[in-house]
């Protein structure tokens, strides 16, 4: 169970590497959008030395829904009109919606400074001698680098906004916020089963009863409503703005969900007949 002074060293550690990233912002001199990478690998890195300290990659868990919002309002205050314009502000409401919802569950069912999540040290234990760069570059940069792809879509629309709003933007607000909400009712829906579950048994009602993994399907989602709203945007530039969701689309189907369901078929022998009857992610009725 986390103790409440077990966040300090957390609030420290972003608070650190927030004003890392702002310096290189402020003072590296780099066009956009490379100036944000370089600043976001820079606060990936001092996490990454909080992680390292501690001997707890989990510091990095909370990187995931801080970091977006903060580059939305840096390109959003970068381009001049851009907290007017009308789809600018939408998606800016949005992510910060997405980020206060994942921060917020983070920190609810956080286990403190002793809980590590559990995949970490299975990294690092396949590396071997090389964990340190596994831990620096599979645990930390990677996720990094794909959540920014992910983010070029919110770069797209406060830099080349200004075009009026249509059906694709329609279309983007309805997958966006439908994912958001999918992703809230997956993890409540768990946290309740989880509180009152018993030994052996498995979450398989309610949206999970139709998808193995409603939570990753709402997380997809999000990013990708955010590809469309960067189509609607800017739709000649689809080249850079897809990748991001695509990118997300394959953690989750080839690693992510494999990923989980080896480990519950380890520790459940009846998840078996559950993998048979519903569908890995996308929400589809249960096969007989």
């Amino acid at each position: 169970m986390k103790a409440g002074k077990d966040f300090i060293p957390i609030v420290i550690a972003y608070l650190l590497c927030i004003a890392a990233g702002y310096a290189v912002l402020g003072y590296a001199g780099l066009p956009q959008p490379w100036d944000a990478f370089a600043a976001d690998i820079v606060a990936t890195l001092v996490i990454f030395a909080f992680s390292v300290a501690y001997r707890n990659s989990s510091f990095y868990d909370a990187y995931w829904s801080v970091i977006p919002p903060l580059l939305a309002l840096w390109w959003m205050q970068s381009h001049t009109g851009m907290s007017g314009d009308a789809r600018a502000i939408i998606v800016m409401a949005l992510v910060c919606v997405w980020a206060i919802r994942l921060t917020t569950n983070w920190a609810a069912h956080w286990g403190g400074l002793n809980h590590e999540d559990w995949r970490y040290p299975l990294v690092r234990a396949r590396a071997g001698k090389a964990a340190l760069l596994a831990d620096l570059f599979g645990i930390h940069l990677f996720p990094t680098v794909q959540v920014f792809l992910g983010c070029l879509p919110i770069y797209a629309v406060m830099s080349r906004g200004g075009a009026p709003l249509g059906w694709l933007d329609a279309l983007a607000f309805a997958v966006t916020l439908g994912a958001i909400l999918i992703e809230t009712i997956a993890d409540l829906q768990l946290h309740a089963f989880v509180a009152r579950r018993e030994p052996g048994a498995f979450m398989r009602s309610g949206l999970w009863a139709w998808s193995r993994h409603p939570n990753y399907f709402g997380e997809l989602g999000f990013w990708c409503g955010l590809a469309l709203f960067g189509l609607a945007a800017a739709p000649s530039q689809w080249w850079w703005l897809t990748p991001g969701a695509l990118a997300m689309a394959a953690m989750f189907v080839f690693a992510s969900i494999p990923f989980m369901d080896r480990r519950s078929l380890e520790r459940r022998p009846a998840y078996a007949d559950y993998m048979r009857q519903t569908s890995a992610l996308v929400p589809l009725p249960p096969r007989r």
